[in-house]
């Protein structure tokens, strides 16, 4: 009995050791995750008033972009950890704190742009000391308010702080994590801030027009609050140079940090069903085989449905088909690029039987204002139920990590596929078809969605998944390059032509971009994104057919019909992100 006691507590500070080091580990990796978010796209709203906080106040000030980044994070930590707490307990909107960030921004831009205005807006802190609306003490109030807007991209670290924050998971490690990954986006962000300093300071240009570049700044200033009021900038925020969302798999996702993460959420080890596999497991697997995921969870705590008659609520029990069960919450740009797939697959499948159901777990306080997830659905085209998940029970009750993830359910209620982030979606089409049984006949029933034996793959354009381009030596990864092709692709091929810039994710069109694509299907459908037109000549036919492309990233039909044999080229107008084919 002596013995065991001393066992246990020679044990103790070896386990508080084991703690205190995954502590360090789950802090450098906020750190480090901080960093990569804020030098990625989703960082381009508020980007342009931290290059201009220099001279926003008529003068190169040295000390301004560290007020101004200092007020970001300081607003941004404090109220993603407690801005839903304080709102719940005041009875305020859950938008309220995103639209005070906007229009202090636009007051702070129209002071500055409009000198009289300005003088006016500033007597009320003549006597404030040291936050007066000029200098410093204006760069850090700037800085709150961007920190109130500021949406970055989503990932296992923010989505565990927000969850645990959301549901009043409050502890010292929470605390050191938030902090670790508001310093890291803090870290890119003032060096951003220094060198338009710098640049400001060093180029006569600047120094001899300092009132209109105040007034410019100004301008920046209200345009970045119509920028984020309006969401126009959300097409250039989903695209994610490949390196960055690797670093960010690799560093967040991998299987120690999951471990920390599980720790400090409370997320107990899954324990799986008789002879099937955890969901861990069976994400670890990979999503090309129908697994036995274990029984499927329930949705309980639901706050309302969206897209159902009358607002009825679903119960996974009494639908007779297939269910797909998508985690997402809509400003996570990840998710946003999911959305032309999901949206694709419940056109195709819902008269054969599939129900697709998308549960809304909100990263930030605003997206618990249902009518902005209305909004939302209406702008992405979602028609499919949604669940409105605002107190995290259904996230909890699948041990939900971050956004998106999905999980295939089959007709007696097994999960049987899980899948974690972006990507997986000929992998899961392929297994939603298998559940449905679908019809595998040389004919096309376009009521029914049935697919044409032996069709051309889904094929992707940026160099990522590249696999079928004909003159893919020829590419650059991220700069732009001219490709040359004579003759026609082979079988499933395609080529290139013209200017074309690839990411990882899809192709930017240049001057004279085109693509000659020889495909067997019956429909040829293109993920594109952008504005611009997109003319598709048929080899066999001589039929010229034009799209418009128009906005955020969706699917577009090129050709419907009968399946054929044929070779179509594809011409582009520059500025279209194009991201793959998918056939039907």
């Amino acid at each position: 009995m002596h013995q065991a006691a001393r066992a246990d507590t020679e044990t103790q500070p070896q386990l508080r050791g084991f703690r205190t080091l995954g502590m360090i580990t789950l802090t450098l990796v906020g750190l480090v995750s901080g960093i990569i978010t804020a030098i990625s796209p989703c960082v381009l709203p508020v980007l342009p008033a931290i290059l201009t906080s220099s001279v926003q106040d008529g003068a190169t000030s040295k000390r301004r972009p560290v007020a101004v980044v200092a007020g970001l994070v300081t607003s941004f930590a404090f109220f993603t950890l407690l801005g839903g707490l304080l709102l719940s307990t005041l009875g305020l909107p859950d938008a309220l704190l995103r639209w005070t960030g906007i229009i202090v921004l636009a007051i702070v831009g129209l002071g500055l742009a409009i000198p009289p205005l300005g003088e006016l807006l500033q007597r009320p802190f003549e006597r404030i000391r040291p936050v007066k609306m000029d200098r410093d003490g204006n760069g850090f109030v700037m800085g709150m308010a961007l920190g109130l807007v500021f949406v970055p991209c989503a990932g296992p670290i923010l989505a565990s702080i927000t969850v645990l924050a959301a549901t009043n998971g409050f502890s010292w490690g929470l605390v050191a994590l938030t902090l670790a990954f508001s310093v890291g986006i803090a870290i890119p962000l003032l060096a951003f801030g220094l060198a338009g300093q710098a640049m400001g300071s060093r180029i006569s240009f600047v120094r001899e027009r300092l009132e209109a570049i105040r007034i410019g700044s100004g301008v920046i200033l209200v345009l970045t609050a119509v920028v984020i009021a309006t969401n126009v900038a959300e097409p250039l925020q989903r695209w994610v140079p490949g390196v960055l969302a690797s670093a960010q798999e690799s560093i967040e996702n991998n299987e120690s940090v999951r471990e920390e993460l599980d720790d400090l959420t409370g997320r107990e080890d899954q324990t799986a069903a008789v002879g099937a596999m955890t969901f861990d497991e069976c994400e670890a697997a990979g999503g090309d085989v129908l697994r036995n995921c274990g029984p499927a969870r329930d949705l309980p705590g639901i706050q309302e449905w969206l897209n159902t008659d009358d607002g009825q609520a679903l119960d996974l029990e009494n639908l007779d088909g297939p269910v797909l069960i998508d985690f997402w919450t809509y400003s996570c740009i990840n998710c946003q690029r999911t959305f032309p797939y999901i949206t694709a697959w419940d056109d195709k499948y819902r008269d054969e039987g599939l129900t697709i159901i998308g549960v809304h777990s909100p990263e930030f306080a605003f997206e618990k204002d249902v009518s902005n997830v209305t909004d939302a659905a209406e702008r992405y085209g979602i028609e499919y139920p949604i669940a409105i998940d605002n107190d995290f029970e259904t996230w909890r009750e699948w041990d939900q990590r971050f956004w998106p993830a999905h999980y295939l359910v089959d007709q007696s209620g097994t999960v049987v596929q899980v899948h974690y982030g972006e990507g997986a979606y000929e992998d899961t089409e392929l297994l939603i078809q298998e559940l449905l049984d679908t019809d595998t006949e040389d004919t096309v029933d376009a009521d029914a969605g049935n697919h044409t034996s032996g069709r051309t793959h889904e094929t992707y354009v940026g160099y990522g998944r590249l696999e079928y381009a004909e003159n893919g030596d020829q590419l650059v990864e991220d700069e732009p390059v001219t490709f040359t092709y004579d003759g026609t692709p082979g079988e499933d091929m395609f080529a290139y032509h013209g200017e074309w810039t690839l990411t990882d994710e899809y192709g930017l069109t240049g001057d004279d971009a085109s693509l000659t694509l020889n495909y067997y299907a019956a429909d040829v459908h293109l993920v594109m994104a952008g504005e611009g037109t997109v003319t598709v000549t048929s080899e066999n036919t001589g039929e010229v057919t034009e799209v418009t492309v128009d906005g955020t990233a969706d699917r577009y039909d090129l050709v419907l019909g009968e399946p054929t044999d044929d070779v179509i080229t594809i011409e582009f107008s520059p500025g279209i992100e194009v991201y793959a084919f998918t056939f039907g």
